[in-house]
């Protein structure tokens, strides 16, 4: 079973920083396309980073030189740095998974919350 637990949210200042983690079991994060979404109360969520299992990351415009998604092969975590955050920043911040190839999936983590004040 392919879990996913996210953790690192919280609650910081305008032009402060937060890493998020992200937990994989059940999958290996190096062979999988791995995401960051985020989300905000009456819109739909939001693709934040994506690293690919060849490496290859994307990133939304509006976070793009402030944020970083990495990955850690032997912890088996994925992990986003968002520095310089903003208020427009906030919202609850969700890992997901695609999988594989050969192994498609749709994989979301529980999600954290992560509040910037101005």
């Amino acid at each position: 079973q392919v879990q996913l637990v996210e953790s690192g949210g919280g609650l910081v200042q305008a032009g402060g920083s937060l890493r998020l983690s992200c937990a994989a079991s059940g999958i290996t994060v190096t062979f999988n396309t791995m995401d960051w979404y985020r989300q905000v109360p009456g819109k739909s969520r939001e693709l934040v980073a994506t690293i690919t299992s060849g490496g290859s990351i994307n990133y939304a415009e509006s976070v793009k030189g402030r944020f970083t998604i990495s990955r850690d092969n032997a912890k088996n975590t994925v992990y986003m740095q968002m520095n310089s955050l903003k208020p427009e920043d906030t919202a609850v911040y969700y890992c997901h998974t695609l999988g594989q190839l050969g192994r498609r999936l749709n994989t979301w983590g529980q999600g954290t919350q992560v509040t910037v004040s101005s």
